[in-house]
């Protein structure tokens, strides 16, 4: 029996993480044992609710207004003991979260070999996402085995000298989960979800949050939205708001009063997914949005300056429009008004995964424990050989817009 701890704090971790936990029940030769840092509480647990994943382990470590220095170490002195104690085969981490970097460092710490899924995503800018670029640079340090979701983050671990054999392309899990979620026939009680599958016109579903864009830049992204609402009457522009002060307190005055602007809680997991498959388009800087929309078929426009996903950017599924009031009202002007141009990205080839991705990961966990079995590695039919340029597609974007 091999015991795979899998470690996740976030609600985004957990998305990714909720196939694989199934595959892994499902499994006859394989113990999943989960472990929560609650870096979310009520964002992670509706995730958890949805996919029936119980943890093992909850360490519960959210606090109001809690800084990074606070929670890493919080994290690692759960999550050191807690290693030790188990004494896993493999621990299992995803993305780039504090919580992804932590749980790497622990298992490093105590000998437990790391497989990093959703390995090798890069901005290469430290700074910009920030935490984020650092933590997945750290993880990869520390880890054993490299689960990109794509051939490019592949061809990034790379270039930094990781060996090809401790890396299988497996595609993004967050595939598989969306493709589950949105088969799921459950009652309709988001408020969000409600208005927007109410209303005749097109709907323009905004997320923002990340760091970032806290302060000036998500003050530009709210009078992006207000003109937009202004200017098309006859579109509905959903606001799931971030539960975090730094967000609301800067992006919701700007679109105060404004009637065709719906502004809720963060809504669960599958009602979000019932949101993006209703919506015309996605305005967001979400790196989960980035791969979902393709998958359903809506254009996504990037509120970001680079990107770690830019194969979206080079499908022609994404673009690119930064922070800008008038880069993202023209972007969002363009797809409202030119059928030509909305088509172009909404019938773009989704380069993220095919809903396999928890079982390559399986496969690919057994062969590096044991040696067993085969990995059929993920391609994507329009994978770009060459390394993208992120400065080139963030110039190509704001020349679009």
């Amino acid at each position: 029996m091999k015991r795979v701890m899998l470690v996740f704090g976030t609600r985004p971790e957990a998305i990714k993480m909720a196939p694989v936990v199934r595959a892994l029940e499902e499994s006859s030769d394989h113990e999943p044992i989960v472990a929560v840092t609650a870096q979310h509480r009520e964002m992670l647990d509706q995730v958890l609710d949805l996919f029936g994943v119980t943890p093992d382990h909850d360490l519960d470590l959210i606090t109001p207004r809690q800084g990074l220095a606070a929670l890493t170490s919080r994290a690692l002195e759960g999550l050191a003991p807690l290693v030790e104690r188990e004494r896993p085969d493999v621990v299992l981490v995803q993305g780039d979260t504090t919580t992804t970097m932590v749980g790497a460092l622990a298992a490093f710490y105590a000998g437990v070999p790391v497989v990093h899924l959703e390995a090798g995503l890069r901005t290469d800018d430290p700074t910009n996402p920030f935490p984020e670029e650092m933590n997945r640079r750290l993880t990869t340090q520390l880890s054993s085995l490299h689960l990109p979701a794509t051939p490019l983050a592949a061809r990034n671990l790379a270039r930094e000298g990781v060996p090809r054999t401790d890396v299988v392309v497996t595609g993004n899990t967050v595939i598989d989960a969306l493709l589950w979620a949105v088969d799921q026939d459950l009652p309709v009680t988001d408020p969000l979800l409600c208005r927007a599958e109410a209303h005749a016109g097109p709907v323009v579903l905004v997320t923002t949050h990340r760091r970032e864009s806290w302060g000036a830049p998500m003050h530009r992204i709210g009078l992006a939205v207000a003109e937009l609402a202004r200017r098309f009457p006859a579109a509905l522009f959903v606001l799931p708001a971030h539960r975090n002060p730094a967000v609301r307190e800067v992006l919701l005055p700007t679109v105060e009063g404004l009637r065709n602007v719906a502004v809720g809680e963060p809504a669960d997991y599958w009602s979000f997914s019932r949101l993006m498959r209703r919506s015309t388009m996605l305005l967001s800087d979400s790196g989960g949005v980035q791969e979902e929309g393709p998958s359903l078929g809506k254009p996504v426009l990037v509120l970001r300056d680079n990107t770690e996903r830019p194969e979206a950017v080079r499908s022609g599924a994404a673009r690119l429009v930064g922070t800008a009031t008038e880069r993202v009202v023209a972007a969002v002007e363009t797809l409202l008004t030119d059928r030509a141009a909305y088509a172009a990205m909404a019938k773009a080839t989704n380069p993220y995964g095919d809903g396999r991705a928890a079982q390559r990961t399986l496969q690919a966990v057994d062969r590096f424990l044991d040696g067993s079995g085969h990995v059929d590695e993920f391609a994507p039919v329009d994978d770009v050989d060459d390394v993208t340029d992120l400065a080139d597609l963030a110039e190509t974007a704001s020349d679009v817009a």
